[in-house]
């Protein structure tokens, strides 16, 4: 029992991870109808400036954590931005209206570009960060001296997944902007004769999405204490495998597919083997496209005659 609380703890944790990286895949295919396959490597952009950031506020003698974090997570949120930008002014603009192949396949190429351009900037090393937030909770012990241990960081991670998911559906639901993207979602030609500036509106879009892409970057580093050039390529497929899995195209479909995504991973591992886990969670996807192809929340599309 007390085995099965742990492993349920950190499936948790890394779901809500997955989750936070999936609301940016289903973000942007709500408005455009596009999966952008970037995304996990902006993702990985995030942990890599957010290492950067640390090793500069070290040189100038900034240790208080609070100040050092919301500066990583800043300047993160800011680079991830602006790469976020870029991919949807170079890759998608120009294409918009192209038959979906060739967005898909611009996409691609923007990522593979991405994973070299981080290689070249900072080497195929991984990069280590020491531990910023250690300690934890004592839930539970058993009879045979197993502890199960709630840590810190895990609190911390379920907290952020949680207020950034709030925030950002009550922002869509409540405010202009998400008005103006809803109404690109409904019809985006409609939306420009009304008076929505529908480029601002994707931008932001893509902006938004590499910033949660940049909280989660930030997240998995402090987490696992390492990032690799390549991490976001398998962390992305999984955040888009649990977009797929929610409904994409549904925030809390995105976060409900991350929380499975995690879950079923981490219990796979621990339970059966962790060499299979990834093919464990991609027969889960399978199964549930062939029984729910619009996903656990997911809506059907309606098509306009």
């Amino acid at each position: 029992m007390e085995y099965f609380v742990q492993q349920l703890i950190n499936g948790l944790t890394l779901g809500a991870v997955y989750g936070l990286i999936a609301i940016g895949y289903t973000m942007v295919y709500g408005i455009i109808g596009m999966i952008n396959f970037a995304h996990g490597d902006i993702f990985m952009i995030g942990g890599f400036v957010s290492i950067i950031t640390f090793m500069v506020l070290g040189v100038f003698g900034i240790t208080w954590v609070p100040l050092a974090l919301v500066c990583m997570l800043v300047m993160a949120m800011a680079f991830t931005g602006l790469h976020g930008w870029a991919v949807e002014r170079i890759g998608y603009r120009a294409l918009r209206n192209a038959p979906r192949l060739a967005p898909l396949i611009s996409a691609i190429g923007m990522s593979i570009f991405l994973q070299n351009y981080v290689q070249l900037l900072q080497g195929a090393r991984n990069k280590p960060l020491p531990p910023i937030i250690s300690g934890g909770i004592e839930l539970m012990t058993s009879s045979e001296g197993f502890t199960v241990k709630l840590g810190y960081m895990q609190i911390i991670i379920m907290v952020t997944t949680t207020v950034i998911m709030v925030g950002f559906t009550l922002m869509i639901a409540r405010t202009p902007l998400g008005r103006q993207q809803r109404a690109c979602e409904q019809d985006m030609k409609m939306a420009r004769l009304l008076g929505v500036n529908v480029d601002r509106t994707i931008s932001l879009t893509f902006i938004m999405g590499a910033a949660l892409a940049a909280a989660a970057g930030l997240i998995w580093l402090l987490y696992y204490g390492i990032i690799d050039f390549y991490v976001g390529f398998l962390a992305g497929i999984k955040a888009f495998t649990a977009a797929v899995l929610g409904g994409i195209g549904s925030l809390p479909g995105a976060m409900v597919g991350g929380l499975l995504i995690g879950v079923i991973e981490v219990f796979y591992a621990g339970y059966f083997s962790s060499a299979y886990k990834d093919v464990a969670v991609f027969m889960i996807l399978v199964l549930v496209l062939i029984f729910l192809p619009t996903g656990l929340i997911g809506r059907p599309d309606i098509e306009k005659v």
